[in-house]
Protein backbone atom coordinates (compact mmCIF):
# COMPACT_ATOMS: atom_id res chain seq x y z
CA UNK A 1 0.00 0.00 0.00
CA UNK A 2 1.63 3.20 -1.11
CA UNK A 3 2.63 4.87 1.76
CA UNK A 4 -0.05 8.30 1.60
CA UNK A 5 -3.08 5.91 1.61
CA UNK A 6 -4.23 5.14 5.05
CA UNK A 7 -6.82 2.21 6.71
CA UNK A 8 -8.85 2.93 9.67
CA UNK A 9 -9.49 0.37 12.45
CA UNK A 10 -11.83 1.11 14.82
CA UNK A 11 -13.82 0.50 17.57
CA UNK A 12 -11.72 -2.65 18.93
CA UNK A 13 -9.94 -3.47 22.41
CA UNK A 14 -6.26 -2.66 21.64
CA UNK A 15 -3.20 -4.10 23.83
CA UNK A 16 -0.19 -2.57 22.37
CA UNK A 17 2.11 -4.52 24.55
CA UNK A 18 4.77 -0.98 24.36
CA UNK A 19 6.84 -0.44 27.07
CA UNK A 20 3.96 0.67 29.63
CA UNK A 21 1.64 -2.14 28.06
CA UNK A 22 -0.84 0.37 26.99
CA UNK A 23 -4.05 -0.95 26.15
CA UNK A 24 -7.40 0.81 25.58
CA UNK A 25 -10.76 -0.69 26.20
CA UNK A 26 -12.15 1.58 22.85
CA UNK A 27 -10.03 2.82 20.49
CA UNK A 28 -8.37 2.84 16.77
CA UNK A 29 -5.37 2.37 14.93
CA UNK A 30 -4.17 4.31 11.74
CA UNK A 31 -1.84 2.64 8.85
CA UNK A 32 -0.14 4.53 6.61
CA UNK A 33 1.11 2.20 3.75
CA UNK A 34 3.33 -0.38 5.90
CA UNK A 35 3.40 1.87 9.04
CA UNK A 36 1.18 2.58 12.02
CA UNK A 37 0.79 6.29 11.77
CA UNK A 38 -1.34 6.70 15.32
CA UNK A 39 -3.66 5.00 17.91
CA UNK A 40 -5.44 5.48 20.53
CA UNK A 41 -8.72 5.83 22.97
CA UNK A 42 -12.04 6.70 21.16
CA UNK A 43 -12.56 7.53 17.55
CA UNK A 44 -9.68 8.35 14.88
CA UNK A 45 -9.13 11.60 14.06
CA UNK A 46 -11.75 13.60 11.93
CA UNK A 47 -9.63 14.84 8.87
CA UNK A 48 -7.84 11.74 7.47
CA UNK A 49 -7.03 12.26 4.06
CA UNK A 50 -6.56 9.26 1.30
CA UNK A 51 -8.09 6.91 3.37
CA UNK A 52 -9.28 3.60 1.34
CA UNK A 53 -10.66 1.43 3.70
CA UNK A 54 -12.04 1.74 7.43
CA UNK A 55 -12.84 -1.34 9.56
CA UNK A 56 -15.27 -1.69 12.06
CA UNK A 57 -13.49 -3.84 15.02
CA UNK A 58 -16.27 -4.06 17.12
CA UNK A 59 -16.42 -7.08 19.46
CA UNK A 60 -12.31 -7.77 18.30
CA UNK A 61 -8.57 -7.23 20.18
CA UNK A 62 -6.09 -6.01 18.14
CA UNK A 63 -2.63 -6.95 18.82
CA UNK A 64 1.04 -6.90 17.49
CA UNK A 65 1.09 -9.56 15.25
CA UNK A 66 2.60 -12.83 16.86
CA UNK A 67 6.36 -13.56 16.08
CA UNK A 68 7.48 -17.03 15.83
CA UNK A 69 11.00 -17.72 17.23
CA UNK A 70 11.92 -21.22 16.09
CA UNK A 71 10.52 -24.03 13.67
CA UNK A 72 11.55 -26.45 11.19
CA UNK A 73 8.97 -26.13 8.33
CA UNK A 74 10.49 -29.39 6.65
CA UNK A 75 8.86 -31.19 9.72
CA UNK A 76 5.44 -30.83 8.06
CA UNK A 77 5.59 -33.41 6.19
CA UNK A 78 7.05 -36.24 8.83
CA UNK A 79 3.67 -34.99 11.51
CA UNK A 80 2.66 -37.55 13.78
CA UNK A 81 5.69 -40.15 13.82
CA UNK A 82 7.43 -41.41 16.38
CA UNK A 83 4.58 -39.70 19.11
CA UNK A 84 6.30 -41.80 22.57
CA UNK A 85 10.00 -40.52 22.09
CA UNK A 86 12.16 -38.36 24.17
CA UNK A 87 14.24 -36.12 21.77
CA UNK A 88 17.63 -38.35 21.33
CA UNK A 89 15.46 -41.51 20.45
CA UNK A 90 12.90 -39.11 18.17
CA UNK A 91 15.68 -37.82 16.10
CA UNK A 92 17.17 -41.36 15.19
CA UNK A 93 13.58 -42.84 14.38
CA UNK A 94 13.48 -39.52 12.27
CA UNK A 95 16.62 -38.69 10.75
CA UNK A 96 16.67 -41.43 8.19
CA UNK A 97 13.67 -39.77 7.03
CA UNK A 98 14.41 -36.31 6.78
CA UNK A 99 17.87 -37.41 5.27
CA UNK A 100 15.79 -38.06 1.85
CA UNK A 101 14.02 -34.66 1.75
CA UNK A 102 14.59 -32.45 -1.65
CA UNK A 103 13.31 -29.36 -3.13
CA UNK A 104 10.05 -30.24 -3.57
CA UNK A 105 9.31 -31.56 -0.53
CA UNK A 106 10.73 -28.44 1.37
CA UNK A 107 8.83 -25.82 -0.55
CA UNK A 108 5.24 -27.91 -0.21
CA UNK A 109 6.32 -28.12 4.04
CA UNK A 110 7.32 -24.63 3.84
CA UNK A 111 3.98 -23.70 2.49
CA UNK A 112 1.76 -25.18 4.90
CA UNK A 113 4.43 -24.82 8.10
CA UNK A 114 3.74 -20.90 7.15
CA UNK A 115 0.04 -21.07 6.23
CA UNK A 116 -1.16 -22.70 9.57
CA UNK A 117 0.52 -20.09 11.29
CA UNK A 118 -0.74 -17.01 9.10
CA UNK A 119 -3.65 -17.66 9.86
CA UNK A 120 -3.39 -17.92 13.56
CA UNK A 121 -2.26 -14.52 14.04
CA UNK A 122 1.69 -15.24 13.32
CA UNK A 123 3.09 -12.22 11.09
CA UNK A 124 6.79 -12.75 11.64
CA UNK A 125 8.06 -16.60 11.09
CA UNK A 126 11.63 -17.97 11.05
CA UNK A 127 12.92 -21.32 9.79
CA UNK A 128 15.83 -23.04 11.14
CA UNK A 129 17.02 -25.32 8.37
CA UNK A 130 19.82 -27.53 8.74
CA UNK A 131 19.30 -30.90 6.68
CA UNK A 132 20.86 -30.32 3.25
CA UNK A 133 21.37 -34.05 1.95
CA UNK A 134 23.57 -33.91 -1.16
CA UNK A 135 21.77 -33.03 -4.61
CA UNK A 136 18.23 -32.11 -2.97
CA UNK A 137 18.05 -28.78 -4.95
CA UNK A 138 17.70 -25.67 -3.41
CA UNK A 139 16.06 -25.61 -0.42
CA UNK A 140 17.01 -22.25 1.62
CA UNK A 141 15.65 -20.68 -1.66
CA UNK A 142 12.72 -22.63 -1.70
CA UNK A 143 11.51 -21.79 1.76
CA UNK A 144 12.42 -17.88 1.37
CA UNK A 145 10.43 -18.20 -1.34
CA UNK A 146 7.28 -20.12 -0.11
CA UNK A 147 7.34 -17.09 2.52
CA UNK A 148 7.67 -14.27 -0.02
CA UNK A 149 4.73 -15.99 -1.68
CA UNK A 150 2.59 -15.90 1.35
CA UNK A 151 3.31 -12.24 2.56
CA UNK A 152 4.71 -12.85 6.41
CA UNK A 153 8.09 -11.35 7.39
CA UNK A 154 10.91 -14.04 7.38
CA UNK A 155 14.33 -14.74 8.80
CA UNK A 156 15.64 -17.85 7.99
CA UNK A 157 18.18 -19.49 10.15
CA UNK A 158 20.55 -21.05 7.83
CA UNK A 159 21.63 -24.15 9.73
CA UNK A 160 24.37 -26.90 9.08
CA UNK A 161 25.37 -30.31 10.63
CA UNK A 162 28.66 -31.66 10.28
CA UNK A 163 29.41 -34.12 12.58
CA UNK A 164 27.39 -37.63 11.15
CA UNK A 165 27.16 -40.87 12.78
CA UNK A 166 30.61 -41.71 11.97
CA UNK A 167 32.20 -38.86 14.07
CA UNK A 168 29.30 -39.57 17.12
CA UNK A 169 26.73 -37.64 16.12
CA UNK A 170 23.03 -38.81 15.00
CA UNK A 171 22.47 -37.79 11.31
CA UNK A 172 23.34 -40.43 8.94
CA UNK A 173 26.62 -39.48 6.81
CA UNK A 174 25.28 -38.36 3.72
CA UNK A 175 23.13 -36.02 5.28
CA UNK A 176 25.98 -33.54 6.81
CA UNK A 177 27.51 -30.88 5.11
CA UNK A 178 31.76 -30.25 5.49
CA UNK A 179 32.86 -27.60 7.42
CA UNK A 180 34.10 -25.70 4.52
CA UNK A 181 30.98 -26.55 2.47
CA UNK A 182 28.31 -25.21 5.49
CA UNK A 183 30.09 -22.44 6.01
CA UNK A 184 30.51 -21.41 2.64
CA UNK A 185 26.87 -22.07 1.56
CA UNK A 186 25.70 -20.18 4.44
CA UNK A 187 27.40 -16.92 3.98
CA UNK A 188 26.30 -17.34 -0.20
CA UNK A 189 22.30 -17.54 1.51
CA UNK A 190 23.26 -14.41 3.81
CA UNK A 191 24.68 -12.74 0.87
CA UNK A 192 22.48 -13.85 -1.68
CA UNK A 193 18.89 -12.49 0.69
CA UNK A 194 19.80 -10.95 3.65
CA UNK A 195 18.32 -7.45 4.13
CA UNK A 196 18.93 -5.48 6.72
CA UNK A 197 16.86 -2.29 6.43
CA UNK A 198 14.09 -1.10 8.68
CA UNK A 199 10.85 -2.78 6.59
CA UNK A 200 13.03 -6.16 5.57
CA UNK A 201 10.78 -8.88 4.81
CA UNK A 202 13.37 -11.43 4.85
CA UNK A 203 16.45 -11.85 7.10
CA UNK A 204 19.21 -14.77 7.37
CA UNK A 205 20.71 -15.75 10.50
CA UNK A 206 24.00 -18.53 11.13
CA UNK A 207 22.49 -21.49 12.76
CA UNK A 208 24.45 -25.05 13.30
CA UNK A 209 22.09 -26.99 14.47
CA UNK A 210 23.05 -28.39 17.92
CA UNK A 211 25.97 -29.39 20.17
CA UNK A 212 26.18 -32.57 19.13
CA UNK A 213 25.66 -32.20 15.75
CA UNK A 214 28.14 -29.54 14.72
CA UNK A 215 31.98 -29.84 15.18
CA UNK A 216 33.27 -27.18 17.66
CA UNK A 217 35.18 -25.78 14.85
CA UNK A 218 31.95 -25.06 12.73
CA UNK A 219 30.04 -23.62 16.04
CA UNK A 220 33.34 -21.13 16.47
CA UNK A 221 33.73 -20.46 12.44
CA UNK A 222 29.89 -20.20 12.04
CA UNK A 223 29.84 -17.57 14.94
CA UNK A 224 32.79 -15.47 13.51
CA UNK A 225 30.94 -15.76 10.14
CA UNK A 226 27.74 -14.46 11.48
CA UNK A 227 29.80 -11.31 13.23
CA UNK A 228 32.13 -10.65 10.39
CA UNK A 229 28.87 -10.49 7.80
CA UNK A 230 26.49 -8.52 10.39
CA UNK A 231 23.98 -11.07 11.14
CA UNK A 232 22.55 -12.75 13.99
CA UNK A 233 22.97 -16.02 15.66
CA UNK A 234 20.99 -19.52 16.32
CA UNK A 235 21.14 -23.13 17.68
CA UNK A 236 19.08 -25.20 19.63
CA UNK A 237 21.00 -25.47 23.95
CA UNK A 238 20.04 -26.95 26.39
CA UNK A 239 17.31 -28.95 25.56
CA UNK A 240 17.41 -32.04 27.56
CA UNK A 241 19.77 -34.01 30.27
CA UNK A 242 20.90 -35.94 27.70
CA UNK A 243 22.31 -33.26 25.86
CA UNK A 244 23.82 -31.76 29.30
CA UNK A 245 25.57 -35.20 29.79
CA UNK A 246 26.88 -35.59 25.95
CA UNK A 247 28.43 -31.72 26.98
CA UNK A 248 30.21 -32.62 30.13
CA UNK A 249 31.08 -36.59 28.42
CA UNK A 250 32.52 -34.85 25.21
CA UNK A 251 34.14 -31.23 26.01
CA UNK A 252 34.06 -31.45 30.21
CA UNK A 253 31.84 -28.63 30.67
CA UNK A 254 27.77 -27.89 30.41
CA UNK A 255 25.62 -26.74 27.54
CA UNK A 256 26.12 -22.54 28.37
CA UNK A 257 29.98 -22.80 29.14
CA UNK A 258 30.61 -24.72 26.43
CA UNK A 259 28.59 -22.31 24.04
CA UNK A 260 30.78 -19.26 25.86
CA UNK A 261 34.12 -21.14 24.82
CA UNK A 262 32.87 -21.44 21.73
CA UNK A 263 31.37 -17.51 20.98
CA UNK A 264 28.05 -18.62 21.18
CA UNK A 265 26.55 -15.69 23.96
CA UNK A 266 26.06 -12.52 23.48
CA UNK A 267 23.00 -9.90 22.03
CA UNK A 268 23.46 -11.24 18.71
CA UNK A 269 22.34 -14.70 19.70
CA UNK A 270 18.96 -16.51 20.31
CA UNK A 271 19.10 -20.21 21.74
CA UNK A 272 15.78 -22.52 21.53
CA UNK A 273 14.48 -24.69 24.74
CA UNK A 274 16.97 -23.72 27.34
CA UNK A 275 14.94 -26.13 29.43
CA UNK A 276 17.88 -27.29 31.84
CA UNK A 277 19.62 -24.23 32.93
CA UNK A 278 21.11 -23.48 36.32
CA UNK A 279 21.61 -20.22 38.04
CA UNK A 280 25.35 -20.01 36.67
CA UNK A 281 23.30 -20.62 32.97
CA UNK A 282 20.61 -17.85 33.59
CA UNK A 283 22.91 -14.96 34.90
CA UNK A 284 25.34 -15.91 31.90
CA UNK A 285 22.49 -14.91 29.51
CA UNK A 286 21.59 -11.87 31.15
CA UNK A 287 24.97 -10.63 31.32
CA UNK A 288 25.56 -11.65 27.64
CA UNK A 289 21.80 -10.06 26.70
CA UNK A 290 21.45 -14.04 24.73
CA UNK A 291 17.64 -14.64 23.95
CA UNK A 292 15.84 -17.85 24.38
CA UNK A 293 13.11 -19.51 22.20
CA UNK A 294 10.76 -20.83 24.47
CA UNK A 295 8.71 -24.03 22.98
CA UNK A 296 6.28 -24.94 25.53
CA UNK A 297 4.48 -28.13 23.65
CA UNK A 298 6.80 -29.58 21.73
CA UNK A 299 8.82 -29.28 25.04
CA UNK A 300 6.49 -31.42 26.64
CA UNK A 301 5.94 -33.63 23.34
CA UNK A 302 9.16 -34.42 23.73
CA UNK A 303 9.13 -35.10 27.42
CA UNK A 304 12.18 -32.63 27.42
CA UNK A 305 10.80 -30.46 31.06
CA UNK A 306 10.01 -27.39 31.73
CA UNK A 307 11.96 -24.24 31.28
CA UNK A 308 12.85 -21.60 33.65
CA UNK A 309 10.63 -19.25 31.95
CA UNK A 310 9.66 -17.34 35.31
CA UNK A 311 13.61 -16.95 36.16
CA UNK A 312 15.08 -16.33 32.92
CA UNK A 313 12.50 -13.43 32.50
CA UNK A 314 13.05 -11.94 36.24
CA UNK A 315 16.97 -11.98 35.30
CA UNK A 316 16.35 -9.62 32.22
CA UNK A 317 17.17 -12.57 29.44
CA UNK A 318 15.07 -12.05 26.15
CA UNK A 319 12.89 -14.36 25.72
CA UNK A 320 10.36 -15.25 23.01
CA UNK A 321 7.94 -17.96 21.90
CA UNK A 322 8.21 -21.15 19.05
CA UNK A 323 6.26 -23.93 17.45
CA UNK A 324 9.24 -25.61 16.88
CA UNK A 325 9.65 -28.19 14.44
CA UNK A 326 5.91 -29.91 13.68
CA UNK A 327 7.47 -33.35 14.35
CA UNK A 328 7.54 -31.99 17.79
CA UNK A 329 4.44 -30.07 17.48
CA UNK A 330 2.21 -31.43 15.34
CA UNK A 331 -0.58 -28.42 15.28
CA UNK A 332 1.66 -26.18 14.14
CA UNK A 333 0.53 -22.92 15.38
CA UNK A 334 1.42 -20.42 17.53
CA UNK A 335 -1.43 -18.67 19.09
CA UNK A 336 -1.91 -22.08 20.95
CA UNK A 337 1.39 -21.60 22.97
CA UNK A 338 0.65 -18.51 24.69
CA UNK A 339 -1.74 -20.67 26.47
CA UNK A 340 0.69 -23.67 26.65
CA UNK A 341 3.06 -21.20 28.04
CA UNK A 342 1.00 -19.90 30.80
CA UNK A 343 -0.40 -23.31 32.00
CA UNK A 344 3.10 -25.81 31.69
CA UNK A 345 4.81 -22.71 33.34
CA UNK A 346 2.65 -22.52 36.47
CA UNK A 347 3.61 -26.31 36.70
CA UNK A 348 6.69 -25.77 37.95
CA UNK A 349 7.97 -23.94 41.47
CA UNK A 350 6.33 -21.00 40.47
CA UNK A 351 2.81 -22.25 40.17
CA UNK A 352 0.13 -19.31 39.87
CA UNK A 353 2.44 -16.94 39.66
CA UNK A 354 4.43 -17.88 37.16
CA UNK A 355 3.36 -16.20 34.09
CA UNK A 356 -0.29 -14.03 33.67
CA UNK A 357 -1.50 -13.66 30.18
CA UNK A 358 -0.31 -9.65 29.62
CA UNK A 359 3.14 -11.70 30.07
CA UNK A 360 2.25 -14.58 27.87
CA UNK A 361 0.67 -12.44 24.72
CA UNK A 362 4.48 -10.13 25.60
CA UNK A 363 6.35 -13.42 24.81
CA UNK A 364 4.75 -14.20 21.36
CA UNK A 365 4.88 -10.40 20.65
CA UNK A 366 7.22 -8.32 21.46
CA UNK A 367 9.48 -11.24 23.62
CA UNK A 368 10.19 -12.47 19.81
CA UNK A 369 10.79 -9.55 18.34
CA UNK A 370 13.59 -8.90 20.90
CA UNK A 371 14.55 -12.49 20.30
CA UNK A 372 14.79 -11.70 16.58
CA UNK A 373 16.69 -8.45 17.06
CA UNK A 374 13.58 -6.43 15.45
CA UNK A 375 11.96 -5.25 17.93
CA UNK A 376 12.78 -1.08 16.82
CA UNK A 377 10.28 -2.13 14.06
CA UNK A 378 7.94 -5.06 15.27
CA UNK A 379 6.26 -6.60 18.15
CA UNK A 380 4.59 -3.93 19.57
CA UNK A 381 1.94 -1.47 18.56
CA UNK A 382 3.40 2.23 18.36
CA UNK A 383 3.20 4.99 15.78
CA UNK A 384 6.11 4.67 13.52
CA UNK A 385 6.69 0.79 13.98
CA UNK A 386 5.62 -1.20 10.79
CA UNK A 387 2.25 -2.10 10.39
CA UNK A 388 2.39 -6.07 11.21
CA UNK A 389 -0.98 -6.49 13.43
CA UNK A 390 -4.08 -9.07 14.11
CA UNK A 391 -7.97 -8.39 14.69
CA UNK A 392 -8.60 -11.25 17.02
CA UNK A 393 -12.63 -12.13 16.87
CA UNK A 394 -13.36 -12.07 21.06
CA UNK A 395 -17.39 -11.42 20.63
CA UNK A 396 -18.49 -15.44 19.90
CA UNK A 397 -20.01 -18.07 22.18
CA UNK A 398 -16.43 -19.39 22.61
CA UNK A 399 -14.99 -16.02 24.20
CA UNK A 400 -17.95 -13.63 24.69
CA UNK A 401 -18.44 -13.97 28.51
CA UNK A 402 -14.88 -13.32 29.33
CA UNK A 403 -15.01 -9.60 30.22
CA UNK A 404 -11.27 -8.98 29.81
CA UNK A 405 -9.93 -9.40 26.08
CA UNK A 406 -6.60 -9.97 26.86
CA UNK A 407 -7.34 -12.80 29.35
CA UNK A 408 -9.90 -14.20 26.59
CA UNK A 409 -6.99 -14.26 24.23
CA UNK A 410 -4.58 -15.98 26.32
CA UNK A 411 -6.95 -18.20 28.28
CA UNK A 412 -9.54 -18.87 26.17
CA UNK A 413 -9.61 -21.22 23.05
CA UNK A 414 -7.93 -20.35 19.95
CA UNK A 415 -9.80 -17.28 18.71
CA UNK A 416 -10.60 -16.75 15.23
CA UNK A 417 -8.32 -14.26 13.53
CA UNK A 418 -10.75 -11.66 11.29
CA UNK A 419 -8.14 -9.97 9.96
CA UNK A 420 -3.97 -10.26 10.38
CA UNK A 421 -1.76 -7.30 8.29
CA UNK A 422 1.82 -7.45 7.46
CA UNK A 423 3.81 -4.55 6.25
CA UNK A 424 0.52 -2.90 5.96
CA UNK A 425 -1.14 -5.64 3.42
CA UNK A 426 -3.55 -7.60 4.79
CA UNK A 427 -3.06 -11.36 4.11
CA UNK A 428 -5.83 -13.65 5.86
CA UNK A 429 -9.69 -12.48 5.98
CA UNK A 430 -12.19 -14.47 8.23
CA UNK A 431 -9.87 -16.89 9.00
CA UNK A 432 -8.46 -17.91 5.72
CA UNK A 433 -5.53 -17.06 3.66
CA UNK A 434 -5.74 -14.34 1.02
CA UNK A 435 -2.17 -15.02 -0.30
CA UNK A 436 -2.17 -18.48 -1.04
CA UNK A 437 -4.65 -21.41 -1.72
CA UNK A 438 -4.88 -23.62 1.23
CA UNK A 439 -7.24 -26.52 -0.13
CA UNK A 440 -4.04 -26.74 -2.85
CA UNK A 441 -1.69 -26.74 -0.16
CA UNK A 442 -3.20 -29.13 1.84
CA UNK A 443 -3.20 -31.72 -1.37
CA UNK A 444 0.61 -30.97 -2.09
CA UNK A 445 1.83 -31.41 1.56
CA UNK A 446 0.09 -35.24 1.80
CA UNK A 447 1.59 -36.07 -1.69
CA UNK A 448 4.88 -34.93 -0.64
CA UNK A 449 4.79 -36.95 2.72
CA UNK A 450 3.16 -39.87 0.99
CA UNK A 451 6.58 -39.68 -1.34
CA UNK A 452 8.92 -39.24 1.19
CA UNK A 453 7.43 -41.64 3.32
CA UNK A 454 7.32 -43.96 0.36
CA UNK A 455 11.62 -43.11 -0.56
CA UNK A 456 12.29 -43.70 2.84
CA UNK A 457 11.14 -46.96 3.44
CA UNK A 458 13.09 -48.31 0.63
CA UNK A 459 16.13 -47.09 2.76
Amino acid sequence: MAADLRIVIENCAIATVDANDTEYASGYVVLAGNRIESLGAGTAPEGLENVVRRIDASGHLVTPGLVNTHHHFYQWITRGLATDHNLFDWLVALYPVWARIDESMVRAAAQGSLAVMARGGVTTAMDHHYVFPRGSGDLSGAIIGAARDMGVRFTLARGSMDRSEKDGGLPPDFAVETLDGALAATEETVRQHHDSSFDAMTQVAVAPCSPFSVSTELLRDGAQLARRLGVRLHTHGSETVEEEKFCHELFGMGPTDYFESTGWLGEDVWMAHCVHMNDSDIAAFARTRTGVAHCPSSNARLAAGIARVPDLLAAGVPVGLGVDGTASNESGELHTELRNALLINRLGPHREAALNARQALRLGTYGGAQVLGRAAETGSLEPGKLADLVLWKLDTVAHASIADPVTALVFGAAAPVTASFVDGRQIVEDGRLLTADEDAIARSTRDEAQRLARIAAQG
